[in-house]
């Protein structure tokens, strides 16, 4: 714990322009980031006596070892770098809204050269057009498939499609008229992506125009005594109008708002937002958070309009932002929403009307999303909490080991070995920091595992050193308080051996054998022995299953190249190294297979006899290679 008035800054040397500022601790991470219209009368606050603060800004003050600004011309580039680090940085005592669940999306991915229809959950990815997010994900199938009548994009995954593409012969789907089957060439590249343009309309609630289409060609149809084109114009029309009945009109036709609604507690906070288009709710999504920085409404509401539209394309962003509240700048969001999206943005509070009917609603979700979110989380904090301490007081550390980091070592009989490290904060995995090493074959589990830990720490020390802003985009800049070892006294004595030789004494070890699941300290006779029940033993069981899964991913990968290279270097003429460059070249052992000779000769090293040698060889061994 450190003294803020040991790292204060004279208050002469603060500007009074707007800025944005970083608490960082004693290892150069950034704890903290916030913004001001004024630094010097902000930072300011944070400096008082400690008894005057709240107690989660007096955590942030003692845990933080220094502070540093940038500043900015005004309040939207503030916001706008404050943003920016919160993503970078993702500092602990920031307050981030997260979805309380993963929801799913209708994506329409538009970046590739025939677009699909598919369920997306997690990050988005650019060039695909998203949609919603729905409550559940049969409600986006139940849409796709009523949806694919009326517009016959594109629905099946890039294998299917490279399959129907070599067989000439298109899947059921195409048969029976629900996808137009672009894999064979029934319609073009360019017709099929107007296709899935049209399909982006009408999710997006602007489906006039293809209603008046339809009803025209049925009609014209019908005219002409063509009465299967009229039944199947009137069958696509059918199809469409159930997509859009789906989502009943609640607004104003012309209504394009996201409505928002907040509960906001000391502690915790839950939000909702009904996305409205058209008049119609196109989708809802919830996000909860635990407050580690003390925010009145108008500041939590500010923070999740920055969470909502961070990362979304400027065809997301609406018209009007319907909040409880008023948020803190709102002059300066205005301004930043406008510049995303290209237009004017509003920013109000409804207070009477459907809009305030919409919200009240909003509001109950929310109130679910935080019951839902307690609920679930109520034992999820004792158990963590437990856990740490139970470990704490077993192997004897003299406070609750915070960062865990656990490492693993994967091989066959000495080849393709792999060493894993996995890190858990306060018994959640951080799977961001997961780290992997190439290991040399023939090294025995004890000195592959004293090479990675060298490896590992070395690198700490070196980068322990860094200037702060460069030691932020560094992979081993921060140090666990324990370390965890697959393996029992001979694991754990050369990983205490290897930390010692480095000058890390402080950082704890222990290892977990797998035969009767003891936990194994340095310098001890015996193991400790954790009951079966045990919470820290449930979470040392997790850390090396984690290791061990994320080391034998790797080493399958590895072991899975040498095969296919190892397939090449039985080729008259080809050998270890030559295989490996035609592997690099190809990507795969099936593609050199379906390569020409001409293409194959473009392979540094390979000449034409060679070539013609390499066919000749693996049409002849094609059953026993990859497909």
């Amino acid at each position: 714990m450190s003294d803020p008035a040991d790292y204060r800054p004279a208050p002469g040397t603060i500007p009074t322009e707007p800025g944005v500022y970083r608490f960082r601790d004693p290892h150069g991470r950034v704890v903290y980031v916030g913004k001001a219209k004024n630094l010097r009368s902000r930072l300011s606050n944070y400096f008082q006596d400690l008894s005057a603060l709240h107690p989660r800004t007096r955590m942030m003050v003692t845990t933080a070892a220094s502070v540093e600004w940038t500043v900015v011309r005004n309040e939207v580039e503030a916001l706008i770098l404050e943003h920016t680090w919160i993503k970078e940085y993702d500092p602990r005592f920031n307050v981030v809204f997260k979805d309380d669940k993963s929801y799913p999306y209708l994506a329409v991915t538009m970046n590739e050269e025939f677009p699909r229809i598919q369920v997306m959950r997690g990050e988005r990815r650019k060039g695909v057009r998203y949609f919603g997010p729905y409550a559940r994900a049969w409600q986006i199938r139940e849409t796709v498939d009523t949806l694919v009548t009326a517009l016959p994009v594109r629905t099946c995954a890039p294998a299917v499609f490279r399959k129907a593409e070599r067989q000439g012969r298109p899947c059921l789907l195409g048969y029976i008229d629900k996808c137009s089957a672009p894999c064979v060439g029934r319609i073009s590249p360019e017709d099929h992506r107007a296709l899935a343009e049209r399909v982006c309309a009408v999710l997006g609630g602007d489906a006039k125009g293809m209603i008046r289409d339809l009803t025209q060609a049925m009609t014209d149809a019908a005219q002409r005594q063509d009465f299967e084109a009229a039944a199947r114009a009137r069958d696509r029309l059918h199809a469409l109008r159930d997509v859009l009945d789906r989502n009943a009109i609640v607004l104003a036709p012309d209504t394009d708002a996201d409505i928002f609604s907040l509960v906001d507690e000391e502690l915790e906070a839950a939000a909702h937002v009904f996305y409205v288009r058209d008049g119609r709710i196109t989708g809802e999504r919830g996000w909860v958070v635990d407050k580690p920085e003390p925010l009145d409404q108008a500041g939590m509401i500010a923070q999740l309009i920055q969470e909502a539209y961070g990362d979304v394309a400027p065809e997301e962003v609406p018209l009007e932002v319907l909040v409880p509240v008023l948020p803190d700048g709102a002059e300066a969001i205005r301004a930043w929403l406008r510049g995303l999206r290209g237009g004017a943005v509003s920013i109000k509070v409804p207070s009477r009307g459907k809009k305030a009917e919409l919200a009240g609603t909003g509001l109950q979700n929310a109130h679910q999303v935080l019951q839902q979110h307690r609920l679930k989380r109520a034992s999820d904090l004792t158990t963590r909490s437990a856990a740490l301490q139970e470990l704490q007081e077993a192997i004897g550390m003299t406070q609750a080991p915070l960062r865990i980091e656990c490492y693993d070592i994967s091989h066959t009989g000495g080849t393709n070995q792999v060493g894993s490290m996995v890190v858990f904060e306060d018994a959640l995995a951080r799977k961001a920091e997961y780290r992997q090493f190439s290991i040399a074959d023939g090294t025995d589990d004890t000195a592959a595992m004293r090479q990675v830990l060298t490896r590992r720490f070395s690198r700490y020390l070196e980068e322990s050193q860094l200037p702060p802003e460069e030691r932020e985009s560094a992979k081993f800049a921060y140090p666990p308080q324990l370390v965890v070892v697959d393996g029992g006294l001979p694991q754990v004595g050369v990983a205490r051996s290897a930390l010692d030789d480095l000058g890390l004494t402080d950082i704890a070890v222990v290892g977990l054998a797998k035969r009767l699941e003891e936990v194994w300290v340095p310098g001890d006779e015996f193991p400790v022995i954790l009951p079966r029940g045990s919470e820290a033993l449930f979470l040392l069981q997790r850390l090396r299953d984690e290791a061990h899964r994320f080391a034998i991913t790797r080493h399958r990968g590895k072991r899975g190249k040498a095969m296919k290279a190892s397939a090449l270097d039985d080729v008259p003429g080809v050998g270890p190294e030559r295989a490996k460059a035609l592997i690099r070249h190809f990507g795969s052992l099936a593609k050199v297979k379906e390569a020409s000779v001409e293409q194959l000769v473009l392979v540094p090293g390979v000449g034409a006899a060679t070539a013609k040698a390499i066919l000749r060889a693996l049409s002849k061994s094609d059953g026993m290679l990859e497909p």
